[in-house]
């Protein structure tokens, strides 16, 4: 059995004839629909392919394994791993059709189709591969939110353990899912020279996805299921989701916006939802004969928890009034809640007046009042251009836009903490060692060719962190916030003097940083004396000369035996 998870054209499901979300007399939103029947097929994303074979792990206390293990030996190929203390034989079970094995710190990984089980024992180290794992132990080996397909945990009760071992059966033959997310290491801020910076796809990946690899993250395609968090918490777009990608979902929405405007609708609603719980969530809503508010249009993508900062600002710079995002299938909303926070400041800081923006908890009742009372702010002239593959630059035309139209134009908005835009300041203790430009992943610190000079490019700054946690003077301090007028100029943190030989007056480097490194090394055995300690604000080539004609040790010359 295969089962094709790759997509073509990723269109909402109200588009479809077979089931809608909308009134039938609603002409604006009956044209925004329309309207995707005319859009290019959107391309296909890459995949991997996992094979599962028939291969079957059951691991946990013996009596219970076994009596698994035997119902199921017909059908799979069945290893049972006893956690049981006492030593087994193929003898304490009656004629097994499956093999046993017992010992020590076992320990999993890997996922469907190739998860692997390591455990120690008298001989030496042991591992095995298998397709599917049914986990009867006391406490479960994958300790995640979301646990990988092909393996299930389903504890003590029987009737768990029946409906997981139902839902492992199904794996057998090939199966493909898409690559959800794709990773840019070149924009990645996670670390630099084992300093850590940004962190935050790591802290909210439900899977164990992703996980670091030195100066950058690590994505298992296998292991990763979509949910898309880590591409929303991504401050330099690093990561992107591809199921769909942004720009295919701007592009739909500016179709849908301009195709709703054109046919008499105003002030238009965009609701995102998840094409599984999602939809299930607004189906039951219709079967209990209730409807969207009339101004909503439903947009279908894969997961909730992708919406970020780009979608939700360029959402509302495309046409729409008001953005909701319904909350089914999310396994946390923080990040998504944190998004709409940044974005509710920055169009507050602005002067847009009014809440342009919610979040829709499914798992209260009254999920549909969230609409109830929400007044539509003042409509966003539409923009012209696409939203963009890239994050960054998708938030800069956007922000661009915002800031073209509004009521008020700030200096500089005030961000709350863990926004992805800010400034950085550094204090009197900066020696322009420069070691913070050398560390920034986005071009935003500068340091002169010419002179001791550190400049910034707030345009350019993800505060993910790693200039504060390199800096050995601490020194830098990160503000968020949004920079309203010159975003893209080079403006100059902090400059001095330039330190030269006490000798030959060769320029040495910034001033600051030469007397910090003499400072240091006053009072060290090898500069004890005033004529060592001299030589330290000294050039190289001034300083071999002065040893040679000055030093009064015994030169080797001078020697006898």
């Amino acid at each position: 059995m295969q089962i094709d998870l790759t997509f073509e054209r990723f269109l909402p499901l109200s588009a479809s004839s077979s089931f809608r979300f909308i009134a039938a007399d609603n002409v604006p939103l009956q044209a925004a629909f329309a309207i995707l029947e005319t859009l290019p097929a959107n391309d296909p994303v890459p995949a991997v392919t996992m094979n599962a074979d028939g291969r079957l792990l059951i691991i946990g206390e013996m009596e219970v394994a076994a009596g698994w293990a035997e119902r199921l030996a017909a059908q799979r190929q069945v290893t049972v791993f006893s956690l049981s203390s006492q030593n087994l034989t193929v003898d304490a079970v009656f004629e097994p059709e499956f093999t046993i094995e017992q010992g020590d710190s076992p320990t999993m990984s890997g996922h469907l189709g190739a998860f692997e089980l390591r455990w120690k024992t008298s001989a030496g180290e042991r591992q095995a591969s298998f397709d599917v794992v049914l986990d009867l132990s006391p406490e479960a080996f994958f300790k995640r939110v979301e646990l990988p397909p092909g393996y299930a945990a389903p504890g003590r009760d029987p009737l768990d353990q029946a409906l997981a071992v139902i839902d492992l059966l199904a794996f057998e033959g090939e199966f493909e899912k898409p690559r959800y997310v794709s990773v840019n290491e070149r924009l990645c801020a996670h670390s630099r020279s084992q300093k850590t910076g940004c962190s935050q796809c790591i802290d909210v990946c439900s899977t164990a996805a992703i996980v670091s690899a030195g100066d950058k993250i690590a994505l298992d395609p296998y292991l990763c299921q979509g949910c898309g968090t880590c591409t929303t918490v991504c401050p330099s777009g690093a990561l992107s989701f591809q199921y769909p990608r942004v720009a295919d979902v701007g592009l739909a929405l500016k179709a849908q916006l301009k195709a709703y405007r054109e046919a008499g609708g105003v002030a238009p609603c965009v609701l995102f939802y998840s094409a599984e719980s999602g939809r299930e969530v607004l189906q039951g809503m219709q079967r209990a004969g209730r409807v969207l508010p009339a101004q909503v249009i439903p947009v279908e993508i894969w997961s909730a928890d992708s919406v970020g900062l780009d979608l939700l600002l360029g959402t509302l710079a495309l046409g729409a009034a008001q953005v909701a995002v319904l909350g089914a299938g999310s396994h946390d909303l923080a990040p998504l809640e944190k998004q709409l926070k940044f974005a509710q400041a920055i169009l507050s800081g602005l002067g847009y007046a009014g809440e342009y923006l919610r979040v829709l908890d499914s798992e209260q009742s009254g999920w549909l009042q969230g609409f109830t009372g929400w007044a539509a702010p003042a409509a966003i002239a539409p923009a012209d251009f696409r939203l963009l593959v890239d994050k960054r630059t998708t938030l800069e035309f956007v922000i661009d836009h915002l800031l073209k139209h509004a009521p008020q134009t700030l200096e500089a908005v005030a961000l709350p903490a863990g926004a992805p835009f800010g400034s950085v300041t550094v204090s009197a203790a900066c020696t322009l060692c420069m070691s913070c430009t050398s560390a920034c992943p986005a071009s935003a610190l500068k340091a002169a060719a010419d002179a001791p000079r550190l400049s910034f490019i707030e345009r350019n700054c993800l505060q993910c962190g790693l200039c504060v946690n390199t800096c050995p003077e601490n020194a830098m301090t990160l503000t968020p916030r949004l920079l309203t007028s010159n975003r893209r100029q080079e403006r100059l943190l902090h400059e001095a003097e330039v330190f030269c030989c006490s000798a030959c007056g060769k320029p040495m480097g910034a001033a600051p940083a030469v007397k910090n490194m003499i400072a240091k090394l006053t009072g060290h055995s090898m500069f004890a004396t005033p004529e060592a300690l001299a030589r330290l604000s000294m050039c190289g080539d001034c300083r071999v000369i002065d040893l040679v004609q000055n030093e009064r040790s015994t030169k080797a010359w001078e020697m006898s035996e």
